[in-house]
């Protein structure tokens, strides 16, 4: 697949190969490949939990930026970090974040939290020196006072969502291996199903796949599917990326919001993710039946719906789910991280 920028790449980009990572806030003009493997889809040297609790990595931030409508139900932030090369990173893993301060029930420093890498391993500037996350800012509604309870809000979701460009960030990690992208057939179908914040990692992936001059962007043929749900037009998630692929690779990403607040399912409910997977299932199963990976990022309680949906769509066909669930794990195509 031939890669066309949206941040206007110049016509000879592809002709610069540099052996390291550029400095921080250099000019694009280059080739994403000075991190990959070699050949780029070999995962036997992916790196887990260099970083730990008690011996964590400090970031930096780069900048914080809401990134949601006045009408979202919720703050949501897109946060980059600059890790100075030192943090490597692939697409689909997470980083942890130890929040500043200690617990006030026991004075112990607080748990760390996991978030999905909302970048390619390139990071947003495509120098291999930042990792971008996507935060909700976690808030408590009280109805006895009729407004938030700031003492039940989410300790490092508010921490990451209050940061200013230079503020330090202790880090843990890169954690996980089950939501990489399985490279080496450049034809694999990718069906990326999301709530709210479980775009990260998906992001990740079509950035990789549809805006860098990547090894893995040139060699592929197949299809991307991303599925998201959300409440509404204004809770999107970063959108205007995900149009510009869809504009310039219309046989290669295809795009599907469920919006609950605006739209409504076949029965006339309102439109949940599961609802709008289903309007395509014959397409998904036939895709999953060729070797098509499906992912599932976002809130655990998403996952009920979806399974019973699934159920519903096996029986139609005459298939047994427990056994179609568990063909699609043993062939490695299905990959949950639910939070």
């Amino acid at each position: 697949m031939k890669i066309i920028s949206a941040f206007a790449f110049a016509s000879s980009a592809s002709a610069f190969m540099p052996s390291t990572a550029p400095k921080f806030g250099t000019s694009l003009n280059i080739k994403q490949d000075f991190l990959e493997a070699s050949p780029y889809y070999d995962q036997s040297a992916v790196i887990t939990n260099v970083y730990k609790n008690k011996a964590p990595f400090t970031g930096k931030i780069v900048s914080t930026k809401r990134i949601v409508g006045p009408k979202a139900t919720g703050e949501t932030c897109h946060i980059i970090i600059d890790h100075n090369g030192d943090f490597p990173y692939w697409e689909g893993q997470s980083w942890g974040v130890i929040p500043p301060g200690v617990r006030e029930k026991d004075g112990k420093p607080h748990a760390v939290r996991l978030y999905s890498i909302a970048s390619s391993r390139y990071g947003d500037d495509m120098t291999g020196k930042t990792g971008s996350l996507c935060v909700r800012r976690a808030t408590y509604w009280c109805p006895e006072l009729k407004a938030e309870d700031p003492a039940k809000k989410g300790i490092c979701s508010n921490f990451l969502c209050d940061t200013q460009p230079g503020d330090e960030v202790m880090m843990t990690g890169p954690a996980g291996k089950v939501m990489l992208m399985p490279e080496e057939d450049p034809n694999t179908d990718y069906i990326m199903v999301a709530t709210g914040t479980g775009i990260a990692p998906f992001r990740g992936f079509v950035r990789r796949l549809f805006f860098e001059d990547t090894p893995a962007a040139n060699a592929y043929k197949g299809e991307a599917w991303l599925f998201l749900g959300v409440a509404n037009s204004d809770a999107l998630l970063y959108d205007d990326e995900f149009q510009d692929a869809k504009a310039r690779f219309p046989k290669n990403f295809r795009l599907d919001y469920a919006l609950s607040r605006e739209q409504e399912n076949k029965k006339g409910g309102k439109m949940y993710i599961q609802d709008k997977v289903e309007e395509y299932a014959d397409e998904v199963f036939n895709k999953l039946d060729n070797g098509a990976h499906i992912y599932f990022c976002g809130l655990k309680g998403m996952m009920p719906g979806i399974q019973d949906m699934l159920a519903e769509v096996c029986k139609s066909k005459g298939l047994d789910y427990e056994e179609w669930i568990k063909g699609l794990k043993a062939k490695k195509q299905w990959h949950v991280e639910v939070y």
